[in-house]
């Protein structure tokens, strides 16, 4: 090879170590921002994801600092993570995702917001890995229910498959986003994990542990969280009769009480 060709190709390869670290940078704010919203989240018990769909949870995407803006027709646009829980229940490494979505009405104005989604059946996450979901489409999905011993009855009986949570202003509540598109972002992905890994060789472990500390830091607090939500749910105490309410002595009765039947999901 002779001294330009070889000039050349070195500095190809400098930039495209460049570009890698400078994407890598970038992705690492983001899980650093997904990580700041799940834990500030999770540390008020009063306006954190209910322990049962928690624990229930086949994934969850977080996304901070989702944008809203228009007059009239507006549109919302965010990236952030998204982790699936493995079979043994612990969560996998998180890939980058992004939302995008439009509407139509009466608005103006710019309005900056965290929004959490919370899968509840396999199908909304095949949808991703394969391509993207549209909410309320592809995938039902439902205003979520606020904090720990929130009683979620807004679906019935639980049957929506993502339950939609968004912050603005330091509210948390439950929010609908019929009509929004979630995707794999594949290009920051290749940032994230190199070109040839795809999302579900993340998700199924077949990766190496990556190099970035939030991204492991964001798999680690959901770890943490959903522990807490199991123990949580198996060690919450019965509740109080009701006063004034007759109590029966121990005595009185030789037939065992019955037992309540298990509310299915």
């Amino acid at each position: 090879m002779t001294a330009r060709p070889l000039r050349l190709t070195l500095a190809l390869a400098a930039l495209l170590l460049a570009t890698a670290a400078i994407a890598g940078e970038h992705e690492d704010n983001r899980a650093d921002n997904a990580l700041r919203v799940m834990r500030e989240i999770q540390s008020v018990p009063d306006s954190s994801i209910p322990d049962r769909l928690l624990d229930e949870a086949r994934g969850i995407v977080v996304i901070p600092d989702t944008i809203k803006a228009g007059f009239v027709l507006g549109g919302r646009r965010g990236h952030g993570l998204m982790s699936i829980k493995n079979p043994d229940g612990t969560w996998s490494n998180p890939v980058f995702v992004r939302l995008t979505g439009a509407s139509v009405g009466f608005q103006a104005g710019v309005q900056s917001s965290d929004v959490i989604l919370v899968f509840r059946s396999e199908r909304g996450l095949d949808n991703i890995i394969n391509g993207k979901v549209t909410l309320g489409a592809d995938a039902s999905v439902a205003a979520g229910p606020v904090g720990r011993n929130a009683a979620a009855a807004t679906d019935g009986a639980l049957k929506a498959e993502i339950w939609s949570w968004s912050r603005a202003r330091g509210l948390f509540a439950g929010v609908a986003l019929d009509g929004a598109v979630l995707q794999i972002d594949h290009s920051a992905n290749r940032g994230a994990y190199g070109y040839g890994i795809t999302p579900r060789m993340v998700f199924e472990g077949r990766t190496p542990t990556p190099a970035s500390a939030p991204i492991v830091a964001f798999r680690n607090e959901l770890e943490e969280a959903t522990t807490a939500a199991r123990r949580a749910r198996h060690t919450a105490p019965a509740p109080a009769a009701e006063p004034g309410a007759a109590q029966a002595h121990p005595l009185e009765s030789a037939e065992p009480a019955a037992s309540a039947p298990l509310t299915q999901p």
